[in-house]
């Protein structure tokens, strides 16, 4: 099984890897960010079952998400967005990270099957599993100055 610190790693990898590339965006853990407030927040969650079960989430604020949507979509600024674009987009994102995830641990933790993106909307959102469960949550901070936060629910087969 992957150590959390290599888990947390590993996604942080991931994430970059899919901002810099799909949304064009460099992302960078952030020490000392707050979250952002206001905006009902956005919670894209993909969950794995196999040797390795749980579910990934990338949460961020209304605003934060219209941000992503559009360079991913590579529109001007301000040009508009409507809601299911902009969840699409962070579903999108969710599946892709997850994806890079997958890839770099199956040397060990190999059988990880993945669902489709969910998206949920609201204020406080938090990806809850049962019992047993490890989380890493971090945040991070892209584009000029974006906040979202990376988030990764787990147990190991039999864990």
């Amino acid at each position: 099984m992957v150590a959390t610190a290599s888990l947390e790693g590993v996604m942080l990898d991931a994430a970059k890897e899919v901002f810099e590339t799909m949304v064009f965006m460099p992302l960078e853990k952030c020490a000392s960010c707050e979250p952002e407030t206001g905006d009902p927040a956005i919670l894209a969650t993909i969950t794995f079952t196999g040797d390795l079960e749980g579910c990934f989430g990338i949460s961020c604020d209304g605003r934060v998400a219209q941000a992503v949507a559009a360079s991913m979509l590579c529109l001007e600024p301000g040009e508009p967005l409507g809601e299911n674009e902009v969840a699409d987009a962070l579903g999108e994102i969710a599946n892709m990270i997850m994806g890079g995830i997958k890839t770099r641990i199956q040397q060990e933790t190999a059988g990880i099957e993945i669902s489709i993106p969910c998206i949920v909307r609201g204020h406080q959102l938090r990806s809850r599993l049962g019992e047993g469960m490890s989380r890493i949550t971090t945040p991070v901070t892209f584009g000029s100055a974006h906040q979202a936060e990376l988030s990764l629910l787990y147990r190991g087969h039999g864990g």
